[in-house]
């Protein structure tokens, strides 16, 4: 992969020779330069710098040194530096991307507007799916609420009850009272 990265675009400059202040330059790893060879000389990419910090951050806080310790603060300290280092580095590989990603667009603007074509129709076959799902729930719904009015529109072959429609269903069901003798 590191050599796909580093003559990806025509007319690139050569690893090494970056402006500073650009990821890849003097005083700067670069990305992806020299594998494992540049790893042995102590000379790491922002990947294996993004990836150390990262486990630098898992690892102090599950840090024995941590749960054992008794002040906070330096606890508290000590996250916040890892996190703050996992930060920049995520910020410089971004950085990375973005230049590339401009160098791309510089050198062929024709496959920027490709992919912008193809996000937009992605999106459109995503709404057009979110549509037809809200129709299949809005006809589900029109059919419940009609079969719900058919329902009360059937004649019932009871006559509406009355007030007392209760009491004499109760009292039909009951046998009948015993006889008192005179």
């Amino acid at each position: 992969m590191a050599s796909s990265m580093g003559g990806m675009f025509p007319g690139q400059q050569p690893p090494g020779t970056h402006p500073v202040g650009v990821p890849g330059g003097p005083g700067q790893p670069g990305l992806l330069p020299g594998g494992s060879a540049n790893r042995a000389q102590g000379n790491n990419t922002l990947v294996d710098d993004l990836e150390a910090s990262f486990e630098a951050c898992f690892a102090s806080l599950v840090s024995q040194d941590y749960v054992n310790g008794t002040d906070q603060e330096e606890i508290r300290t000590g996250v916040d530096q890892c996190i703050q280092k996992f930060l920049d580095v995520a910020r410089q590989t971004e950085c990375f991307f973005l230049q590339k990603r401009l160098q791309l667009s510089v050198q062929k603007p024709e496959q920027v507007v490709k992919e912008d074509v193809s996000e937009l129709k992605n999106e459109l076959l995503r709404k057009e799916s979110l549509v037809q799902k809200h129709q299949s729930k809005l006809h589900h719904w029109q059919q419940v609420l009609e079969d719900v009015s058919v329902q009360h529109r059937k004649p019932t072959d009871l006559p509406p009850p009355g007030p007392l429609a209760f009491l004499e269903q109760a009292s039909a069901s009951l046998p009948p009272a015993p006889l008192k003798p005179n």
